[in-house]
Parts: structure tokens; C-alpha cells; sequence
């Protein structure tokens, strides 16, 4: 019989394979210390090698080209592990999610605050409304309302003292009826 000089790329991929495929990657799970990854690297070089063959200027340093490719490849995929990583540990937390009966009840807080703010004097209404939901200075309430500075801090005091006490009687109840339960 006479030897073959020239091999298509099926057939010396394939003689490669049968011959190095545990030396490859042993060679990889040394790099990147998983075996999966390292089966995957050594694929993907076989994969190049192969679609590669016609432009190999020497098909016998295959092997050598094999190698480099199973080296470069583990360090990229230590590479890529290592921005996963940086990425996972600045990722925030996934959001909470709400209960079924989260979006009630904070229809009820809304309300609440809500039926508290109209139980307020005008003036601590306004005052209130104007610093938390337009978020004005105190400069900026003053001017709006046509009053000092002064009164607009005094009016911003007692109206949030007296909107945390109707708040705070809302969700604990009313202390009265709690003593007479007891």
C-alpha cells in the first residue's frame, strides 16, 4: 500500500481527534479549571482547524496550531468569565416583587394620606403640597403664596405634626376603640 501525502480536512481532523482529543483537553481544563468549558474550547479549535485547512501553509503542524488555538480559546474564556463576574457583582439586586394585594393597598395608603391632607387648614395643605409634590424651597413656597419665609416653615411643621398623627392613628386605629376591646 502506498501512504497518503495529502489528507482532506475530514480525514486528518479526524486522525487528530481519535489521537489528541484527551491530551487537548486536559490541556484546556488545566487553564480554565472546568471540564465543560474546556471540552467546548477544544471543540470550537477543532472547529477553526478544520474550516481553516486548505489555507494551513504546513497541515503537518496541525497539532501545533491545534495547541495555540486550545490556549488562546481557554484565555478568552477566562477572560469572559472574569467580566461576568465584574458584571454580576455590580448588577443590583432584582427587584422585589410586589404582592397580589400590594397594588390595594397602596391605593389605601394613597387614599389615606389623601383624606389626611384635606383634613388639614389651607394654608398647611397648600405649604405641604407645594414642598412634597412640586418640591419647592421654602424661598419659592414664600413667593407663591404671597407670605414670609417664616410662615411658610410654621405652616410646614404643624400641617406634617398634624398629618403624622392622623397617619398614625389611621394604621394602628383608633386607640379608643382599641381599649375598649381589651
Amino acid at each position: 500500500m502506498t501512504e497518503r501525502t495529502t489528507w482532506t480536512a475530514d480525514e486528518a481532523l479526524e486522525q487528530l481527534y481519535a489521537a489528541h482529543w484527551r491530551q487537548l483537553v486536559r490541556l484546556s481544563v488545566l487553564l480554565v479549571r472546568d471540564t465543560g468549558t474546556a471540552e467546548e474550547v477544544v471543540q470550537d479549535a477543532f472547529v477553526a482547524v478544520h474550516a481553516r485547512w486548505g489555507r494551513l501553509r504546513e497541515p503537518d503542524r496541525a497539532l501545533a496550531y491545534l495547541r495555540q488555538s486550545v490556549v488562546n480559546r481557554s484565555r478568552s474564556a477566562l477572560r469572559h468569565r472574569s467580566v461576568v463576574a465584574r458584571h454580576l457583582a455590580r448588577a443590583p439586586d432584582p427587584p422585589e416583587v410586589p404582592g397580589a394585594d400590594e397594588g390595594t393597598l397602596d391605593a389605601d395608603r394613597r387614599a389615606g394620606v389623601l383624606d389626611a391632607l384635606r383634613a388639614l387648614p389651607r394654608r398647611q395643605r397648600e405649604v405641604l403640597a407645594l414642598r412634597y409634590y412640586l418640591d419647592l424651597s421654602e424661598a419659592e413656597i414664600a413667593h407663591t403664596l404671597g407670605i414670609s419665609p417664616g410662615s411658610v416653615k410654621s405652616h410646614a411643621s404643624r400641617g406634617a405634626a398634624a398629618l403624622r398623627t392622623m397617619l398614625q392613628d389611621s394604621l394602628h386605629g383608633d386607640p379608643t376603640l382599641e381599649e375598649e376591646q381589651s
